[in-house]
């Protein structure tokens, strides 16, 4: 190996984004570790996969202390699991980066930049702000890294990110919007998100945008929105689904909709997803990242355009996780009201 080579370290690199980052790495002269829980062969000398679980700090400590140029981290850590694992990541790289989520941000900002109010400031939720609920560790989690004493960190805020297997419209994934679709029957959805602004971006130009991140100076210590500009309402992707896989969608009650998503244990999680971030206007303001990166709109692909391509590429056999029961339960609702 060329002792200039530079080594990168990617956690949780086998899923929406890794797929599609771990390639743009290697075509940019990296060496590449991926840790997953996938078991993925590689036949390229330059990329390795290690199975395990990142999480489990008895597995990843001798990975990380071997010392990486870079590392980008797509694990999801609880706040608590974080504040006892950041400083081992941050001080066994030259610059790590740190996957947190568009969905900080409230709905206070329109466009939204990397400045506009999050929910962790701006809410008067008290039973949300009680929990660690997705939104919210994702702006806990920053704050640890703000706060330390090293610079070495680039934070990174994408909005919905679409891929292979994974597509969204609303809340729903692929397990039902595929398999509704393909089955010939419709999908449920909550009226109140029917005309909110939707901004979905196509995972390989968010790999775009982390691989110009890496390394570069102007990102050190910074946070980006990692998105596309293109936004449109939900009623509009879901023309796109129908266009392309013949999807039928129904909007109804947002609380018979909730019902049906979380039906034996609290609704919180699903609540705050829809109402926090599903049925704000999502509209970025990405010139940002777009500077910092050398990049334009015009070099991403459009939502329409994207989908078309992962949806023409997926298997007829494709295997989506467990749906828990959603699906029988939207076929019972249709059943009932005569949908």
């Amino acid at each position: 190996m060329n002792e200039k080579q530079k080594r990168i370290l990617v956690l949780g690199g086998t899923g929406a984004m890794g797929v599609y980052l771990v390639p743009a790495l290697l075509n940019m002269g990296y060496a590449v570790d991926v840790v997953s829980l996938d078991d993925v062969q590689s036949t390229n000398p330059a990329l390795t996969y290690t199975v395990g679980n990142a999480k489990d700090e008895a597995f990843i400590r001798p990975i990380l202390e071997r010392g990486y140029d870079g590392i980008v981290d797509f694990m999801l850590y609880s706040t608590e699991l974080f504040k006892t694992r950041y400083e081992l990541l941050l001080k066994n790289t030259a610059h790590y980066i740190y996957l947190s989520s568009y969905r900080v941000y409230a709905d206070e900002q329109h466009p939204i930049t990397e400045e506009a109010p999050r929910l962790l400031e701006a809410s008067d939720d008290a039973e949300m702000l009680a929990t660690d609920t997705y939104a919210l560790a994702k702006a806990k989690q920053e704050d640890i890294l703000t706060q330390s004493n090293f610079r070495n960190w680039t934070i990174i805020r994408p909005a919905i990110t679409f891929s292979k297997f994974r597509y969204q419209l609303v809340t729903m994934e692929a397990n039902a919007i595929v398999r509704r679709a393909r089955d010939g029957k419709k999908l449920l959805l909550p009226e109140p998100a029917r005309y909110a602004q939707a901004t979905m971006t196509w995972a390989g130009d968010v790999a775009k945008m982390i691989s110009r991140l890496l390394f570069n100076p102007q990102a050190y210590g910074e946070r980006f929105t990692v998105s596309t500009a293109e936004h449109n309402t939900w009623e509009t992707v879901a023309s796109y689904y129908r266009e392309l896989i013949g999807l039928e969608v129904v909007w109804i009650d947002e609380g018979d909709f909730l019902r049906i998503v979380s039906p034996d244990h609290p609704m919180r999680d699903a609540r705050w997803q829809l109402e926090y971030d599903r049925m704000y206007d999502r509209i970025v303001d990405n010139s940002k990242v777009l500077r910092v990166c050398g990049l334009k709109q015009s070099d991403f692909t459009t939502l329409r355009d994207g989908l078309a391509r992962e949806l023409a590429a997926l298997p007829a056999d494709a295997v989506f996780p467990s749906d828990r029961g959603l699906n029988s339960r939207m076929d019972a609702y249709i059943e009932e009201k005569k949908i």
